[in-house]
């Protein structure tokens, strides 16, 4: 059992995100839970106000870091242990599928989605223990990462997919991209399925496929397969 706590000014657009699909159907199937955190519950503010104008001047706004930090607590009370918090930032380290698959172990995760101009650095020193990026680029949000991120996780739960081997055979699980996929029909647009997966022969498939790995990773991700190479040269 894997549980997700978005903390988040927009649970509606992550809960609508979530819950289709793969993993609609895996928390549905009791395999995952997704609990939407609205941190402006935990506003002192009559007017449910979350952000102010940063000490300093400069542009923008900065969520303040009290309704922050009451909405982290009343999600940990309960908890055994402190759980690891991810703050979505583009300053953080970029998100990988090593890292989705050592999540992937942790029985609660919290995802801390920022807006306007960040959050106030207190209440992130305070509760932060991963600060991750899913690319070097701004977005307005924390909500789309999390949810990235949280997908990538999810498929690598036991029981999620349907064929847990398919996880095992993706793109990036043994260092190359994955090889091309076919389907009925055996011809498309003048174009036939390559003969060797219709021979039934496993062994040529199976050498065939690592093939087109390799071909692949070369062209479209050198920077993966020059690391590959690395690896087999160890």
């Amino acid at each position: 059992m894997s549980r997700f706590h978005i903390l988040t000014l927009f649970p509606d657009m992550v809960k609508d995100g979530l819950n289709t699909s793969i993993i609609g159907r895996a928390a549905d199937a009791g395999l995952l839970e997704i609990h939407a955190v609205n941190i402006r519950d935990y506003s002192t503010n009559k007017h449910m106000k979350v952000d102010d104008y940063p000490y300093g001047g400069g542009a923008g706004l900065v969520m303040q870091p009290e309704p922050v930090y009451g909405a982290y607590k009343d999600v940990t009370k309960n908890m055994k242990k402190k759980p690891r918090v991810l703050y979505m930032t583009p300053q953080g380290t970029v998100f990988h599928q090593e890292m989705a698959k050592e999540l992937a172990k942790e029985e609660d995760l919290i995802f801390l989605c920022g807006h306007y101009e960040g959050i106030d650095e207190r209440v992130l020193d305070e509760i932060v223990t991963d600060y991750v990026s899913i690319g070097d680029y701004v977005l307005t949000g924390g909500e789309l990462p999390a949810m990235v991120m949280i997908d990538a996780i999810s498929r690598l739960v036991p029981g999620v997919l349907h064929n847990d081997d398919s996880a095992g055979e993706e793109s990036f699980e043994n260092g190359l991209l994955e090889y091309p996929q076919y389907t009925r029909p055996p011809v498309f647009l003048e174009k036939e399925v390559p003969p060797v997966l219709l021979s039934g022969h496993h062994e040529n498939i199976r050498k065939w496929r690592y093939e087109q790995s390799v071909k692949r990773t070369k062209e479209r991700r050198p920077d993966l397969w020059e690391a590959y190479e690395r690896k087999l040269e160890e």
